[in-house]
């Protein structure tokens, strides 16, 4: 196994994010070993740059073990040091060899044959099937890319599309996300290296070993949810001390990311720990979305995943609503189980019994609004 410090990042830290058996760490290593590096043509088109920007600050491996051991960026316009005719030049010849991996970052205009975004006098459209053309496979970053984010949002002037509307011949994964999370992009990159092949997806071509798992179900203040305990203004109690964050918007529990596991910037932080909710961004259409309002639960998710409380004639606790009707059943693996340990250890100090607008239990009933029962 080649000694240097990118193969133990990759290795240690993508086994995980791809949810691999540690028995794969050798394979993967002798692949990544023996393995040239892998071409890519980053194209940029209607986006922000987050997504290279989210690239340029990959640590596990970091960017510049990617850039020089791992990978050939033949062509990123962010970061390459040719420019005009020369910029073209070095894409023309990766794209005439072909065996090259498309990142896409941006959506395509398709709006007045695709005016509204053009690069070296071609337009979005036409830069994506040229360079999908002789790829080996076709990674969409970003929600741009995947689905048409920002761009596509009403009344989507541009007539905006993700990558997958036009690359109809070539295999395409999407790794949305606003930006992307770098870990996952990685992730997927070894996955090709080391197997030859694409990750598993599911049916939005999204990663499983990303988007497998709705983010409410792994979410640490999951607990909070099932005991009721909601933040119902910024800076209060609640805020203060970590409660569900459903109230305010959060839409985790429809939206499919692994955010609670890899975080963000070296796994220290992501919006929901940080005490911003959840705003959807691996989800189609997430930008016409009311970013502050509760979603209705029952138009996403069976009624089986909601807390179910039954109370009786004797005081209401938060322990009870936890651990009452099919709560339990929704409480699973090893950060279910540590949600529900923070919300208990939280519930015997914070327990506001002189404010009982502080606690809240949401109730489904067939078809009609959550309601509140204090």
């Amino acid at each position: 196994i080649k000694e240097c410090d990118w193969s133990s990042d990759v290795c240690s830290s993508d086994l995980g994010a791809l949810a691999l058996p540690k028995s794969s760490s050798e394979l993967i290593a002798r692949k990544l070993e023996a393995a040239a590096r892998l071409p890519v043509v980053w194209l940029e088109l209607q986006d922000c740059a987050g997504c290279s920007e989210a690239f340029l600050r990959a640590s596990s491996p970091s960017t510049v073990d990617l850039l020089l051991d791992i990978l050939s960026v033949d062509y990123q316009e962010t970061i390459m040091a040719a420019s005009g005719f020369q910029a073209e030049a070095s894409k023309a010849a990766t794209l005439e060899k072909g065996g090259y991996i498309l990142v896409v970052e941006g959506s395509i205009s398709m709006a007045n044959d695709g005016v509204y975004c053009c690069v070296g006098g071609k337009s979005s459209y036409d830069l994506v099937m040229e360079a999908a053309a002789n790829s080996a496979a076709v990674i969409a970053v970003g929600n741009c890319a995947a689905f048409g984010g920002v761009a596509k949002a009403a009344p989507n002037p541009t007539q905006a599309v993700g990558v997958d509307s036009i690359v109809l011949d070539k295999p395409v994964l999407n790794i949305p996300g606003c930006p992307v999370n770098t870990v996952n992009l990685v992730a997927a990159i070894v996955h090709y290296l080391s197997f030859n092949s694409l990750p598993e997806t599911d049916d939005l071509k999204r990663p499983l070993f990303a988007f497998g798992h709705l983010i409410h179900d792994n979410c640490e203040r999951r607990g909070h949810f099932a005991a009721g305990e909601f933040v119902r203004e910024w800076g209060d109690e609640g805020h203060r001390n970590g409660w569900c964050l459903y109230k305010m918007g959060c839409k985790g529990p429809i939206t499919y990311h692994n955010c609670p596991a890899v975080r963000f910037n070296d796994g220290l932080n992501w919006p929901v720990a940080a005490g911003h909710p959840c705003i959807g961004c691996s989800q189609p259409d997430f930008w016409d979305m009311p970013t502050y309002e509760p979603v209705t639960l029952q138009d996403y998710t069976p009624p089986n995943t909601y807390p179910e409380i039954k109370t009786d004639e004797s005081k209401f606790t938060a322990e009870g609503a936890a651990i009452s009707g099919g709560t339990v059943g929704v409480i699973v693996g090893a950060a279910g189980a540590f949600a529900y340990t923070l919300m208990t250890n939280r519930v015997k100090n914070l327990a506001p019994d002189s404010d009982p607008q502080q606690r809240e239990v949401v109730i489904v009933q067939d078809s009609e609004e959550p309601k509140d029962e204090h």
